[in-house]
């Protein structure tokens, strides 16, 4: 039982991890159609630049906030310079794009950084907490509050602002948002921005964990998407439930089976996917989109 729980504990932190990715992906997709594929390196961002900060002598807050500041700049310039003058592309270019702009962005970052691996302290210390005969770290803990507060707080952010609607009404139908006077441009921009800023929140979280480097962003944008797809492309919550059965199934596979298997989950995920249910556990059946 012991041995279950912690399997369990480790496929629940990384799959908020997992959760926060695939939502980045979720908010680009709704409002632009487009799957961004340097998503991951928005993480690598913000755990890379955390590091570098601290590293300089600024306190450990500070330099979160200015990675996660940071990288939402990057996700601006990315829409701005290369997503928003290819609009009218086909689909299949724009997620070319970001492929490119993924392995642009890593170059800078080994050129900027180094090919080391980095971390920086834990925020509440390496002790680990008993819990049920299993251990989990207190940066585990706050990897799941990060999570938790982020999802209620995009929540409150769609349901409950003028601007949270104006990015589903972006989402629903760009063009009937364009004749209502919604300025989709803008809508777009503060899209990348928020997922940027998702994606380097995750970074400086679960850095002290996993640590970081210049290229740990691929793996990344592949487990995130194939948990946003299991959730259902487009879906918040499914981002939150894809990316935690993503983590379970990741932890139990390690676990039961063998480590040797445990990044190959992720692709059987989005085979099976594919196979049997495409729009994903909360899809929509059909999307028509102008």
């Amino acid at each position: 039982m012991a041995e279950l729980m912690q399997f369990i504990l480790s496929g629940v932190t990384v799959g908020a991890v997992y959760a926060l990715v695939a939502l980045g992906f979720t908010i680009i997709y709704n409002a632009s159609d487009v799957v961004n594929f340097a998503q991951g390196e928005f993480v690598m961002l913000g755990g890379m630049i955390t590091v570098f900060a601290s590293m300089a002598g600024l306190p450990l807050p500070l330099a979160a906030l200015i990675a996660i500041a940071g990288t939402a700049v990057v996700g601006v310039l990315l829409n701005k310079l290369a997503i928003e003058p290819a609009r009218g592309a086909p689909v299949v270019s724009l997620i070319i794009i970001t492929i490119g702009a993924s392995i642009f962005i890593r170059g800078v970052a080994q050129l900027v950084f180094d090919k080391q691996l980095h971390r920086f302290p834990a925020f509440s210390g390496d002790t680990p907490i008993q819990i049920m005969g299993a251990t989990i770290l207190p940066q585990s803990l706050w990897v799941l509050a990060g999570a938790i507060a982020v999802f209620a707080g995009l929540w409150a952010f769609f349901t409950k602002t003028l601007t949270g609607r104006a990015v589903l009404a972006t989402s629903n139908n760009r063009l009937a948002a364009q004749l209502v006077g919604i300025n989709t441009n803008w809508v777009m921009t503060l899209s990348f921005a928020l997922s940027a800023a998702i994606g380097a929140l995750a970074g400086v979280l679960v850095t002290p964990i996993t640590n970081t480097s210049y290229d740990v962003g691929i793996a990344l944008a592949l487990k995130g998407f194939a948990a946003a797809m299991l959730g259902g492309m487009g879906s918040p919550i499914g981002a939150l439930v894809g990316g935690i059965l993503l983590g379970l199934i990741e932890a139990l596979t390690a676990g039961y089976i063998s480590s040797v298997y445990k990044d190959a989950a992720a692709f059987v995920v989005i085979l099976i996917v594919l196979f049997a249910m495409p729009q994903g556990i909360f899809g929509r059946k059909s999307t028509d989109r102008v």
